[in-house]
C-alpha cells in the first residue's frame, strides 16, 4: 500500500531528470549529492541554512521512486515527509534553536510504529493496523528533528534472512531486492531499509535485529549499522518475535550518523574515532567457515589494512560457542514468538488474533514456521517434534548464561575490545524463494547469531565489493555487553581505513 502521489512541486517523475525539472523556494534546483550525503552533514547543512529540508526531501523522494523494482517501502510518505520539511524550514527561519536531526529524512522498517501510517510487519493481517503514536525509539529520532520517509518492506514478520516478502512489492518482481544488484536478495530481517540505504533513498533509519536482521542486510547492500546491547534501546511499539533477543538499531550510510542516531536515542555524549593503536581484536577461526571466494577476499584484504593502521589481532578459542549457541538461538526465539506476538497484537489494539495472523502468512518459509512451531508451541526433536517448554526453560537458565560468561569471560582474559570477523560468509544469493530456505537461513546467521543470544552489541561496516560479483561485504565487529560507545568510536577509525562504498546504481 505504498503512497506514490506526485509531490505539488513536480508534475513529472523521471529520475534524474526531476531533479533539474522541478523549481522554485524548496525545490530541487541546485539539489544535493545524495549519493555522497551523510545524515550528520545533511543536519549541518540544513542548519547552517545552506540546504532545505524541503529540497533534501525531494530528492530522496525522486529517487525513492525511481527505483520500485526494489520493493524498498511498504508505504512511501510523500505528503507527511513534505509537510514536516516545511516545518523544519519554518522553524529554522523562525530562529528556532537547531536540533540533532533537524529536517533529515530516515526510513523506518515497517515492524516499529510510526503514528499515523500502517505498521504492517510485513504480513497482510496488519495491512490495515495504523497506530496512533510512535514507537518510543522513533519518538526520540522525531524529537530530534528526523523526518520519517515512509515504512520499509521486511521479511514478513521479520523471521527470515533474505527479504524475499511476496505480501508488499511495488515492482514487478516479488520480494526485496539488493540496492546493487535487483537480480539479488536484499537479505533480512531489515531489508528494505538496506536497500534503501545503498540505493541511497535515504541516508538512515530504524531497523531491528534478532539473530541478524540489522547486520545481514547492511552487509549485503553497503550500509552500517549497529545491533546494540540488549535492553540499551525501548522495545515498546515493536512487531516481537522474542523479548529476550529483540532490539531496534540504526542503520546508515556512514558510521558517523550510526553514532548520531545512537547518541539520540541514547542521550550519550558525542564520540571521536579511537586510536587503533589502542584497539586488541579477537579472531574465532569457527568465524571463517563457509566464505565464498569474494568474502574471503575482502576480509583478508581489510584484516590486513586493520593490523598495518595499528590495530593487534589475535587468535581466540571458543570451543563451546556453537554448541551453546544452538541450544539458545532457535529454543528462545520460537518459544518466545507466541506470547510476546499474542500480547502485541492485544495491547495495541490491533483488531487481529496470531491465529488469523498466522492464517493470512504470505511467505512459505514463515507461514510452515508459525503453522509447525509457533502457534503448537513445538521445537525439532531427534524423533520429529517435541514440547518446547522445557527446552525454553534450559535454554534460559543454563545455556544462556553459560553463553552469556563464555563471552564475557574470553573478552576479559584475552584484553579484547571486540571479537572482529565477516559479518556473513557469502555474497547476496538470488532473490528466488529458495533463498529463504532454513539451511540459507542458518548459513547467513552463523556470525551474527551467537553474539545476538549473548545480549552483547555488534556493528557492521562495509568491507569493499566482491572482486567478481561486485556485491557487497561486510565486517562485523562484537564488543562486551555496554561496549557500544566503545564499538562506534572503532568503527568511526575503522571506517576511515575502510572507506565507505559507492551509492548503488
Amino acid at each position: 500500500m505504498a503512497r506514490f502521489s506526485l509531490p505539488h512541486t513536480c508534475s513529472t517523475l523521471v529520475a534524474a531528470a526531476a531533479l533539474s525539472a522541478c523549481s522554485g523556494p524548496g525545490g530541487l534546483r541546485g539539489a544535493p549529492d545524495i549519493d555522497s550525503l551523510t545524515a550528520t552533514e545533511a543536519a549541518a547543512r540544513i542548519c547552517s541554512g545552506t540546504l532545505s529540508s524541503e529540497a533534501l526531501v525531494q530528492a530522496y523522494l525522486v529517487r525513492a521512486k525511481a527505483r520500485p523494482e526494489l520493493n524498498a517501502f511498504v508505504t512511501l510518505d510523500e505528503t507527511g515527509a513534505l509537510q514536516a520539511a516545511r516545518a523544519a524550514d519554518q522553524r529554522r527561519a523562525g530562529g528556532g534553536a537547531c536540533l540533532p536531526l533537524q529536517g533529515v529524512p530516515i526510513v523506518v522498517k515497517d515492524n516499529i510504529q510510526a503514528r499515523g501510517l500502517p505498521a504492517t510487519a510485513g504480513t497482510p493481517a496488519l495491512k490495515n493496523f495504523v497506530p496512533t503514536a510512535d514507537a518510543p525509539v522513533l519518538q526520540k529520532l522525531r524529537d530530534a528533528g528526523a523526518i520519517v520517509l515512509g515504512k520499509t518492506n521486511l521479511h514478513e514478520l521479520a523471521f527470515g534472512i533474505s527479504g524475499y516478502n511476496p505480501a508488499f512489492n511495488t515492482g514487478p518482481q516479488p520480494g526485496v531486492r539488493n540496492a546493487y544488484d535487483v537480480t539479488k536478495m536484499a537479505g533480512g530481517s531489515s531489508a528494505g531499509s538496506a536497500a534503501a540505504l545503498g540505493a541511497r533513498m535515504a541516508p538512515a533509519g530504524l531497523g531491528t535485529d534478532t539473530g541478524g536482521s540489522l547486520r545481514v542486510p547492511c552487509a549485503l547492500n553497503g550500509c552500517a549499522s549497529l545491533r546494540p546491547s540488549m535492553g540499551r534501546y525501548p522495545q515498546a511499539g515493536i512487531a516481537p518475535i522474542s523479548h529476550t533477543r529483540d532490539t531496534a538499531g540504526p542503520m546508515a550510510v556512514a558510521m558517523a550518523d550510526v553514532e548520531l542516531l545512537d547518541r539520540v536515542v541514547t542521550g550519550a555524549p558525542a564520540l571521536l574515532p579511537a586510536d587503533l593503536k589502542g584497539v586488541r581484536l579477537g579472531l574465532v577461526p569457527g568465524f571463517l567457515a563457509n566464505l565464498d571466494s569474494d568474502t574471503r577476499g575482502a576480509w583478508e584484504a581489510s584484516l590486513a589494512r586493520l593490523k598495518a593502521a595499528g590495530v593487534t589481532v589475535v587468535d581466540v578459542a571458543m570451543p563451546q560457542l556453537a554448541d551453546l549457541n544452538g541450544k539458545v538461538g532457535f529454543p528462545v526465539a520460537l518459544y518466545e514468538a507466541y506470547d510476546d506476538m499474542v500480547a502485541y497484537l492485544a495491547r495495541y489494539n490491533t483488531g487481529v488474533s496470531i491465529n488469523q495472523m498466522a492464517a493470512a502468512i504470505a511467505s512459505p518459509d514463515v507461514k510452515g514456521t508459525y503453522d509447525a512451531l509457533v502457534i503448537p508451541r513445538k521445537l525439532p526433536g531427534p524423533n520429529g517434534l517435541v514440547d518446547a517448554a522445557p527446552i525454553y526453560q534450559a535454554a534460559m537458565t543454563v545455556h544462556r548464561p553459560a553463553l552469556v560468561k563464555l563471552y564475557a569471560d574470553t573478552f576479559a582474559s584475552q584484553r579484547l575490545d571486540a571479537l572482529v570477523f565477516p559479518t556473513v560468509p557469502r555474497t547476496a544469493l538470488p532473490a528466488t524463494p529458495e533463498a529463504s530456505s532454513l539451511e540459507n537461513f542458518g548459513l547467513f546467521i552463523q556470525n551474527t547469531d551467537p553474539g545476538s543470544n549473548a545480549g552483547i552489541p555488534g556493528i557492521q561496516l562495509p568491507m569493499g565489493l566482491g572482486a567478481s560479483s561486485r556485491l557487497p561485504t561486510g565486517l562485523e565487529l562484537d564488543g562486551p555487553v555496554g561496549s557500544d560507545r566503545r564499538l562506534i568510536a572503532i568503527g568511526l577509525a575503522l571506517e576511515k581505513v575502510l572507506g565507505r562504498l559507492p551509492a548503488a546504481r
